[in-house]
């Protein structure tokens, strides 16, 4: 009878064992899934203005940065270490340019919606062909923003991540292609 009154004493140890060792792998997941997966970033500069806002907070998902599309926000590894978010405008391959501040990749201009054109001047770029594994990539308020027309394409492998979704503040999402 003594093993019957011990027994809900060890099953009650052996529950809070399994609980702490759930709390445990679920805290070792979310971690994982923050540093391998997704991570917030906080945007420092007005060059995505309209999209998103300085001192917005994106969600980056990170499994996107290998095969970065025209349309896509990225972030990336700046050549000074910094983080920039931007706009791919176009990919490896293609022939990119400005003409009378329109965006023609290909020949074809390109309807930009989340760009003011009443904000965009008489601007002029290239044309210029995306070399293999680079992305040539612009900011949504192209009178403020240093982008690929300074500092060339970027490599896709500084690619960090892509933005699927603004976390702060509610209610704004970001137009991806």
């Amino acid at each position: 009878m003594s093993s019957r009154a011990q027994s809900p004493t060890r099953g009650r140890t052996a529950r809070r064992r399994l609980a702490a060792a759930s709390v445990t792998a679920l805290a070792a997941a979310l971690f994982a899934g923050t540093a391998l997966v997704a991570e917030p970033v906080r945007v420092p500069t007005a060059s995505m203005e309209p999209t998103v806002r300085a001192g917005d907070q994106v969600l980056l998902y990170k499994p996107g940065r290998a095969d970065p599309h025209r349309g896509d926000l990225v972030v990336f590894h700046a050549g000074d270490g910094s983080m920039l978010l931007k706009r791919v405008a176009a990919v490896a391959g293609q022939q990119v340019g400005i003409e009378d501040g329109v965006l023609v990749v290909d020949g074809r201009p390109i309807r930009e919606p989340y760009v003011r054109a009443s904000e965009v001047d008489g601007l002029y770029y290239g044309p210029v062909r995306v070399p293999a594994g680079h992305v040539f990539v612009l900011g949504d308020n192209r009178a403020d923003s240093t982008d690929s027309r300074a500092f060339g394409p970027v490599p896709v492998s500084r690619i960090a991540g892509r933005v699927r979704i603004r976390l702060w503040p509610l209610g704004r999402i970001p137009e991806a292609r």
